[in-house]
């Protein structure tokens, strides 16, 4: 689960992070810091993993008013869980910000 500030919320972390990368000559134009959860389910497939990474992301590990989520789901090991990553954003009460960065995995 990837855990990181919405579009517009400051994030002091993610701007001292390009300043140093500009510093060290890296053309950063935009940095957010965020956070990584790798959490190992015991769920017979993807979609039911989807569906309890989501509610955990969104009760437990995500503040909703600041922060927006990802679930993905790979690497399951039951039998009928395909091994391809799927990828769940939170949906927002709006629509995205217009030229809004997605993160891809």
């Amino acid at each position: 689960m990837l855990v990181r500030p919405k579009e517009g919320i400051l994030d002091p972390q993610g701007e001292a992070i390009r300043q140093a990368l500009t510093t060290l000559g890296y053309p950063a134009s935009s940095v957010r810091a965020g956070r990584v959860f790798d959490v190992e389910l015991d769920v017979a497939d993807t979609a039911e993993a989807e569906r309890v990474g989501r509610e955990a992301a969104d009760r437990v590990l995500a503040n909703g008013l600041i922060e927006g989520f990802e679930v993905v789901v790979e690497g399951a090991e039951a039998a009928d869980v395909s091994d391809a990553a799927v990828t769940a954003e939170k949906p927002e009460a709006d629509a995205p910000a217009e030229g809004e960065e997605v993160a891809a995995e």
